[in-house]
């Protein structure tokens, strides 16, 4: 299900990540940011999560997103809000960041790393731009290492799954760019919660249509609706999951690039 399409923002609301904005501020208090902070927003969507750490924090975020529609519309919206000085977005890849080495002092990654193709570069690239002693903060979904074919239908449906990956996955690739990891926690409930809410919203929306009172052009309710169970199952036995994980650039680090 496409992020932009009426049927997600039925399904999910403006917040397209498990935990929605209470858990974007739990992580973002862990980057110790200050009113001085620059931060980066990677993957930020319609700058739900930007504007929100940008109002609770009072620091600088910039956000970076590949859709051109979603970059407009949050710039836009943070016009309307007043923020537009300390809050801006551009088009840009995670994997190739448009920023000087040690631009900032935080970055904050949300349901969007298991999606980069190329993780290790990813990584390096948080690692390039962010400065000595800087923290970033990732919020994704996990999974168990085994092949998991009842969740195959998922990767077309629920947010957040791409190639979802073990907690210590993401740990590894983190480290290997130079980090430390200074914190993380399992915050499946928060998926379980999003399953939940999806399924209520499934029930409305299926009662709706059939009064010819929404319409949702691309959803099929019963696929959907099975996708979901199959997921609640998958988070019960813990298959499925989400959690928060915090890495720390050790201070007096060099980064590529730099000038000395």
């Amino acid at each position: 299900m496409a992020y932009g399409s009426d049927a997600a923002r039925f399904l999910l609301g403006d917040s397209f990540h498990p935990g929605g904005v209470e858990l974007t501020i739990e992580l973002a208090g862990m980057l110790n940011l200050t009113p001085g902070s620059i931060m980066l927003d990677v993957a930020s969507g319609k700058g739900t999560s930007a504007f929100a750490v940008a109002e609770r924090f009072r620091c600088h975020v910039i956000g970076v997103d590949l859709s051109e529609a979603n970059v407009a519309e949050a710039n836009t919206e943070a016009l309307k809000r007043g923020l537009s000085d300390g809050v801006q977005f551009l088009l840009a890849d995670a994997e190739e960041l448009p920023f000087e080495p040690a631009s900032f002092d935080a970055i904050l990654c949300e349901c969007a790393f298991c999606t980069f193709p190329n993780k290790t570069k990813a990584a390096s690239e948080f690692a390039r731009v962010l400065r000595a002693g800087g923290r970033v903060g990732i919020s994704d979904l996990t999974r168990v290492p085994d092949p998991l074919p009842e969740l195959d239908g998922l990767l077309a449906w629920i947010a957040c799954i791409g190639d979802a990956q073990p907690l210590e996955s993401y740990a590894a690739w983190l480290v290997g760019a130079g980090f430390a990891v200074v914190a993380s926690g399992d915050r499946s409930q928060c998926l379980q919660q999003m399953v939940q809410q999806i399924q209520g919203k499934l029930l409305l929306a299926d009662i709706m249509i059939g009064l010819k009172k929404l319409d949702l052009p691309g959803l099929d309710i019963k696929q959907a609706k099975e996708f979901a169970a199959v997921a609640k199952n998958a988070i019960g036995n813990n298959k499925l999951g989400y959690a928060l994980l915090v890495a720390q650039k050790p201070e007096g680090s060099v980064t590529e690039g730099a000038v000395g």
